[in-house]
């Protein structure tokens, strides 16, 4: 490695963004994992066994906490930690606290799963448990964004780069969305049990106000930070336009708060809210797409590094899939639209579009581009990154297409009436019916589950060289003394 490499690592805290890095894999496989299982059990109704912890009910929020929290949320920890530093050419602020939000991260993650697979969750009318994770997290969170706001008032650059916006925003927004979603009044002071402070179409309204920005700015704005630094960092390339970055960023961050109600179109929430939610989705495909573009000409000069480097690869079927999905999502947003696709496999579709093809694949690349930097070594194989690729790409495609066609004939399903006005075809006939594809999804999340197992794998081999490495090195310097 360069001297300059060898002296980033005396300059900055690489440690807490190593620690983070291996947790993100770890939670990867465990949440994938969970995925498939619970995928399966829908596939093959067998595999529902009698004992109440396997069943789908406890095992689907741990799969969704482990995949988003778990590994995102790590993920987004270790590349923020370690992009603000190399931005603002300084050390985390507060090192006391910066370890502090990895071990009550990880103790979160345990935390929130232990609850789940007993049988506690948090109903809105009532919960159990939930209150003290939600207390734990608020403190972690403010924590983080201590550290992240001091770094940023420590920076020895005037300029703040546009990537530090975008996690900014992430933080501020998750704070804010999670301390108002989870407002609840515990039934007295030494008790688990508590009752939300919300009922009804008003807290319909607060849950998908949380749930949409959640998507928002937990897993798009965020995600869209990692974007803005790894791609132009690992391309060599200067992003394409910065001034587009900029109106991406303000435009992104003002319309997202808006768009949670087109989730409740033919509810009780008053229709006026439901279309104001509409028409901010619609308007928002202007400044996600204009994000898309900018990351995609940023390759401009650098097309050539498809054919050679799978990171390059991993980060363009990213900004592909991001373009897909907030296309898609304003789409499903329109009333007419909307009653074909709610409630249906097009909305799972949906969701894992993003969430395996936007958010996992940027995330493949950010922490490829930095595991080999932060142990100071090579990539074990090269190889096993392009295996990796191609079984994640895969994957996703078998899970979205097959989510889409059984979304789609669902919502024909339920609403096909014969020539006396009754209902052509039962409920369970539509389950029946979608057998196959969910067949066809269990193979896809598979598919996506070994690529993650290659990527542990390979993750695995490089830190182990890097440290032997590093050990070798210590070794000599030791005997030269």
């Amino acid at each position: 490695m360069s001297a300059n490499a060898v002296s980033a690592h005396e300059q900055y805290d690489y440690e807490i963004v190593k620690k983070f890095t291996i947790m993100a894999i770890v939670w990867a496989v465990v949440g994938m994992l969970a995925g498939v299982y619970i995928a399966s059990e829908l596939a093959w109704p067998v595999l529902n066994f009698d004992s109440p912890y396997l069943s789908f009910g406890r095992i689907r929020p741990i799969h969704t906490g482990a995949v988003i929290f778990g590994f995102g949320g790590s993920a987004l920890f270790a590349t923020s930690y370690y992009m603000v530093q190399r931005t603002c050419q300084t050390r985390l602020f507060a090192p006391g606290l910066v370890t502090f939000t990895f071990w009550a991260w990880q103790a979160i993650i345990v935390l929130a799963a232990t609850s789940y697979v007993l049988g506690y969750s948090q109903g809105r009318e009532y919960a159990e448990m939930e209150w003290p994770i939600d207390i734990l997290i608020e403190i972690t969170w403010v924590c983080y964004m201590i550290v992240y706001i001091g770094t940023l008032m420590m920076r020895k650059q005037a300029h703040i780069y546009v990537a530090n916006w975008f996690y900014l925003s992430f933080i501020l927004a998750t704070a804010l969305l999670h301390t108002f979603n989870n407002i609840a009044i515990p039934v007295d002071l030494f008790t688990l049990k508590s009752y939300s402070l919300f009922a009804g179409a008003q807290d319909a309204m607060t849950q998908w106000w949380y749930g949409h920005n959640a998507v928002g700015f937990f897993l798009t704005a965020a995600f869209l930070g990692m974007m803005y630094y790894f791609v132009p960092k690992h391309s060599g390339r200067p992003i394409y336009s910065y001034r587009l970055s900029i109106v991406h960023f303000w435009a992104l961050s003002f319309m997202y708060m808006w768009v949670g109600t087109h989730h409740l179109h033919w509810t009780a929430l008053p229709d006026w809210a439901s279309t104001l939610g509409a028409t901010f989705s619609i308007m928002l495909l202007l400044p996600s797409w204009g994000g898309m573009i900018n990351g995609i000409m940023t390759l401009s000069g650098a097309w050539d590094k498809l054919r050679t480097d799978p990171i390059m690869r991993f980060m363009i079927v990213a900004l592909s899939f991001y373009g897909m999905s907030t296309f898609e999502g304003p789409l499903m947003s329109l009333k007419d639209v909307n009653a074909l696709s709610h409630y249906t496999d097009w909305t799972v579709g949906h969701v894992h579009s993003g969430a395996l093809g936007w958010v996992a694949m940027i995330s493949f690349g950010a922490l490829y581009h930095m595991i080999p930097r932060l142990w100071k070594t090579e990539m074990y194989s090269v190889k096993l990154i392009n295996i990796h690729f191609w079984l994640a790409t895969i994957g996703v495609l078998l899970y979205i297409t097959a989510m889409w066609i059984s979304g789609i004939s669902q919502g024909l399903m339920w609403r096909a009436f014969d020539d006396f006005g009754n209902l052509q075809y039962s409920f369970v006939e539509s389950v029946a019916a979608m057998h196959p594809f969910y067949v066809m999804r269990a193979i896809g999340g598979l598919f996506y589950l070994v690529g993650m197992c290659v990527m542990a794998y390979n993750a695995y081999m490089t830190i182990r060289q890097g440290v032997r490495a590093a050990q070798t090195e210590s070794a000599v310097a030791t005997a030269a003394a």
